[in-house]
């Protein structure tokens, strides 16, 4: 039953389609992003920026289920969560946190000087943002992955104050899966709320009695949160986002001598996480299509998320290409969230890409590896933007700012330059304050 959605799923010959049919081809699912959602998301705001804390309780009645939802997580309630964690869960969270500490390490940023003329001094500055609000997913799939993703490059930055929400979790508020709070102490986080959803986004942008205002907010989450996130970063009362993100989506370009069932667990494992996901195959062989095709409805029977997976796979593609060159020019049209590659000249291939946000390189590399402990960041822009939008890195954690200082000599010999095009804009009082210095460095002179 849960295959249908899957054997509806046609294969469509790039090469015998219009333009027009070729850009639906590669459509991503409509978002739900209707003005009622806009408008609940903006009351729910509004409500927080009147109210605060008693909209932030009233909330976790309303949409948890809890009654006096304390706001904030106790050291006696964290710690109670951390004896449940299983030690092998706590060994693979160190390990992932140990690479993706490597890697972002690496993209620790340097000042620079330039002297660009004799006695003009320019510097380019990086310097951490003052307060961080990282938002962490706990539905029915809580992430503490995502965690490491923000906490790791906020630490090696050194923000001041990092703050986590994160939904209260059931029976009672503090029931946080334990592997988030783990990542979360290894990355130094220790300012942790009871709060999901858009209200917890309001609480990050414009601050409560509890809650301290942040000044840029970074995760995922479901509409709600995407939406709230955009709303505030549109606020210069409220605050800044880390990107534009949609549902999660993966493309994999494989020939004849990928493995059918790699590629469709790589398929699936996108699939699974959320209806609105979107997976797509691109391939020069049909076989390799069909293949796959089989494989991914056997695999798919045996997912404890199948239904999840079967209604992201009713708008997956399978795109038959006349070759390699073509499916790389289908790949960059898209530009995937993730892209797997699986062929005979990976290597060759990736050189040729010039859109996707994260790629994985050869059938030894699922998506999973950059998901969770090769060390890259999962957060990703979505929906297209990859084309434009770079993955979060340690950078997104930095401020830059530049400095300049002038000597005596560099005025001497910069300023007519300045005088004489501030005056081609017809801007007198930027020419002024030049000639005004000039012709006191021309008094000093003739003195």
């Amino acid at each position: 039953m849960t295959s249908k959605p899957e054997q509806a799923a046609r294969v469509i010959n790039w090469a015998q389609l219009s333009a027009p049919a070729q850009q639906a081809a590669l459509a991503r699912p409509d978002l739900a992003d209707s003005a009622a959602l806009s408008g609940q998301v903006a009351a729910i705001i509004n409500t927080v920026r009147q109210q605060g804390d008693a909209a932030l309780r009233a909330y976790s009645t309303q949409f948890d289920g809890l009654d006096n939802n304390p706001l904030v997580l106790s050291h006696e309630v964290k710690q109670a969560q951390l004896s449940k964690l299983l030690p092998e869960r706590k060994a693979a969270i160190e390990l992932a946190y140990d690479n993706i500490r490597k890697f972002h390490a690496a993209q620790l940023p340097r000042d620079i000087e330039v002297e660009t003329s004799i006695g003009v001094v320019c510097q380019l500055k990086s310097r951490a943002i003052a307060a961080v609000g990282l938002y962490i997913p706990g539905g029915s799939a809580p992430l503490p992955s995502t965690v490491l993703m923000l906490g790791v490059p906020a630490q090696l930055a050194g923000c001041g104050r990092i703050v986590l929400v994160t939904p209260p979790g059931k029976p009672k508020a503090g029931d946080i899966a334990p592997e988030i709070l783990y990542a979360a102490e290894l990355c130094g986080i220790s300012e942790i709320y009871t709060i999901g959803g858009a209200q917890a986004i309001a609480a990050l942008a414009y601050g409560t009695a509890t809650i301290g205002k942040v000044d840029k907010i970074y995760g995922p989450g479901n509409r709600f949160v995407t939406e709230a996130k955009q709303q505030v970063s549109q606020d210069a009362k409220g605050a800044m986002i880390d990107m534009p993100a949609g549902p999660s989506e993966v493309l994999v370009l494989a020939d004849n001598s990928a493995n059918p069932a790699f590629v469709a667990a790589d398929l699936l494992s996108q699939a699974e996480h959320g209806p609105d996901s979107q997976v797509i195959l691109v391939s020069d062989s049909a076989a390799l299509i069909n293949a796959v095709q089989q494989e991914v409805a056997t695999q798919l029977a045996q997912l404890p998320r199948q239904d999840i997976a079967a209604a992201a796979l009713s708008h997956s593609r399978y795109i038959l290409t006349t070759d390699l060159a073509q499916a790389v020019t289908v790949t960059n049209a898209y530009a995937p969230e993730h892209l797997i590659v699986q062929t005979a000249c990976d290597d060759e291939l990736t050189e040729q890409f010039t859109s996707a946000a994260s790629i994985f390189v050869g059938k030894w590399t699922p998506e999973s590896a950059g998901d969770y402990a090769s060390g890259t960041n999962h957060v990703l822009p979505t929906y297209g933007y990859s084309n434009t939008v770079s993955s979060l890195s340690l950078t997104d954690f930095y401020r830059r700012f530049t400095v300049q200082k002038l000597s005596a000599q560099g005025m001497r010999n910069i300023g007519p330059a300045i005088v004489t095009l501030a005056e081609a804009e017809s801007l007198e009082a930027h020419a002024n304050a030049v000639r005004l210095r000039l012709a006191e460095l021309n008094t000093i002179n003739q003195g």
